[in-house]
């Protein structure tokens, strides 16, 4: 599962810094809405399913 929680966090790295852009740079084109929003739900699943693994 280890695996799983660095691939979450680096997911969500990856969110934060492309929001930081978009604001910053008023960073803006066709599908990124889409594809933040795929960020986001990845990240949430794979550092969901770590926090699962933890459980047991």
């Amino acid at each position: 599962m280890k695996l799983t929680k660095n691939l979450g966090m680096l997911l969500l790295a990856i969110w934060l810094i492309v929001t930081g852009l978009m604001q910053l740079l008023n960073l803006y084109f066709s599908g990124l809405g889409i594809l933040m929003a795929i960020l986001a739900i990845g990240a949430g699943v794979l550092i969901g399913l770590e926090r699962k693994g933890e459980m047991r």
